[in-house]
C-alpha cells in the first residue's frame, strides 16, 4: 500500500508518515524543504520517495500528480496548510493569497485528480486535514477559518456523492483542535489551552481513515465544545471566537 502525504516535513504530516510506516505503508512525501524531506526519508523504516514542491505555486499540484499518477497511490493525505493571524484589514494580502493557494486550491486539485483515479478502480482513501475551525467563524483568523470551512464542506459533499454512487472509495476529514506543531510559530500565535501531540492526532487520523470514518475529531473536550457550539446563535459564537483568538496573540 502506498500513501502520498503533503506537508510532510513537520507536525501532523510528519506524524502521519511515521504512523503509516509502522503499519508497513510505502510513502511519497512532499513539502517545501528538501533537506528536511531527505532527513525524514533516511529515518523512516519503509520505502519512501520524496519530491520538494511549494504547493502555493501555480503548477505544483499538477506536477505532484504527474509524479505520482503511475505509482498506484492508495491513500492521499492533504495535510499542507498554514494560517495568517490578525484583523482582516491589517493582514498581508500576499500571505492570504498564498494561504488560499495551499489550503484550498492545491487541496481541491489533488482531491479531484486522485479521486477520479480512485473511483475508476473503486478503491482508495482520501484524508483531508481541516480543523475544528472548519465548524466555526474565526475573527482575527478569518482566512484560515474560512479555508478550513471549505475543506470540511467539500469533503462532506464528496462523501455523500460517493455514498450515493455506492463507491468503495473513502474520504475522511480530520478536524483537530489545538495541536503542538510549528503551525503556531508561522501564524504568530500561542494556544492558551493544552494542545494535543501530533502523534496522538496522527494515530486517530490513520485509524479513522482506515476504518472509513467520515469526521475525525480528536480529543473529548473538542468534541464536547463543538456539540455545545451548535446550541448558540452565530453572532454569539463569533463574539466568543473573537476573544479566544485575541488571547492567542504572542
Amino acid at each position: 500500500m502506498l500513501a502520498l502525504i503533503t506537508g510532510a516535513t513537520s507536525g501532523i504530516g510528519k506524524a502521519i508518515a511515521w504512523e503509516l510506516s509502522r503499519r508497513g505503508w510505502k510513502l511519497i512525501l512532499t513539502g517545501r524543504n528538501e533537506q528536511q524531506l531527505k532527513r525524514l526519508q533516511q529515518t523512516l523504516p519503509v520505502q519512501t520517495e520524496i519530491i520538494a514542491l511549494d504547493l502555493a505555486e501555480d503548477r505544483a499540484p499538477f506536477m505532484l500528480y504527474d509524479f505520482c499518477k503511475d505509482k498506484r497511490v492508495d491513500m492521499l493525505v492533504n495535510n499542507a496548510g498554514f494560517g495568517v493571524f490578525g484583523a482582516f484589514t491589517q493582514t498581508d494580502l500576499e500571505q492570504e493569497l498564498e494561504l488560499i493557494e495551499v489550503n484550498i486550491r492545491a487541496l481541491h486539485i489533488l482531491t479531484k485528480l486522485f479521486l477520479r483515479d480512485f473511483c475508476r478502480r473503486d478503491s482508495g482513501y482520501i484524508l483531508n486535514v481541516a480543523s475544528s475551525a472548519g465548524f466555526l467563524t474565526g475573527p482575527l483568523f478569518s482566512s484560515y477559518y474560512a479555508s478550513k470551512n471549505y475543506v470540511l464542506r467539500l469533503s462532506l459533499a464528496i462523501a455523500e456523492e460517493l455514498r450515493h454512487a455506492k463507491s468503495r472509495v473513502s474520504i475522511s476529514v480530520l478536524c483537530p483542535g489545538p495541536v503542538d506543531t510549528a503551525f503556531n510559530d508561522r501564524a504568530g500565535v500561542r494556544f492558551r489551552v493544552k494542545a494535543l501531540t501530533p502523534q496522538r492526532v496522527a494515530k486517530e487520523a490513520v485509524i479513522g481513515t482506515l476504518t472509513r470514518k467520515l469526521l475525525i475529531v480528536p480529543g473529548l473536550s473538542i468534541r464536547l465544545g463543538l456539540c455545545a457550539a451548535k446550541l448558540l446563535p452565530e453572532c454569539v459564537l463569533s463574539r466568543i471566537s473573537y476573544y479566544l483568538q485575541a488571547a492567542k496573540q504572542k
